[in-house]
């Protein structure tokens, strides 16, 4: 597997070596000893799967307590997908890193936590899973917004119409209003 800096040093894209023929193929899209020693000493201890139609946008979500690093990946259709920095006293806070993920590129995020995660749908319909190296802690979740001009995320959005968003995430905070989550050099 092949792993590619982006713009924010912690966030990673993994590009797994994919073996086809005539049949399909195979690849391999994780390996914990492997991903300890190249990208992160992380443990997951949750799988998520969610299936999103064109247009739709969910995030940019963290939580407060409980903070969870993911590994987010697409098997079916292509996302835009986006890491947000909100820690505290980071030198890259605010900023903001993404990429496209498909079933067809194979490619992987790495997220870790103290980042809020979002992704939108460009492809007619899209399946998501990704892997959380904590539980889902509902009481501890925030949305910022995805539109928020502080960060300015550039957005591949269809035909310039706005996204479809979840009540909360409409509802979504803008940076100077988070809680924000602590540094660690």
């Amino acid at each position: 597997m092949n792993v590619v800096d982006t713009k924010i040093p912690e966030v990673k894209v993994l590009k797994p070596k994919v073996f086809g023929d005539e049949r399909g193929f195979f690849m391999e899209t994780f390996r914990e000893t492997w991903f300890r020693e190249n990208v992160a000493d992380v443990t997951f201890v949750q799988d998520n799967h969610s299936k999103s139609s064109r247009g739709i946008l969910r995030g940019l979500h963290y939580q407060s307590k409980h903070t969870q690093g993911k590994l987010v990946r697409v098997i079916s259709g292509e996302v835009f997908d986006v890491a947000v920095d909100i820690r505290d006293g980071s030198p890259t806070f605010g900023q903001w890193a993404g990429a496209y993920l498909s079933a067809e590129n194979c490619h992987q995020l790495w997220v870790p936590a103290g980042f809020a995660h979002g992704f939108y749908v460009t492809s007619e319909y899209a399946e998501f899973v990704y892997k959380c190296t904590d539980y889902y802690h509902p009481e501890s979740e925030y949305s910022l917004r995805w539109d928020d001009s502080d960060i300015g995320i550039a957005w591949p959005l269809q035909e310039g119409k706005k996204p479809q968003l979840s009540e909360k995430d409409k509802c979504g905070l803008t940076l100077g209003e988070i809680p924000r989550l602590p540094y660690e050099c």
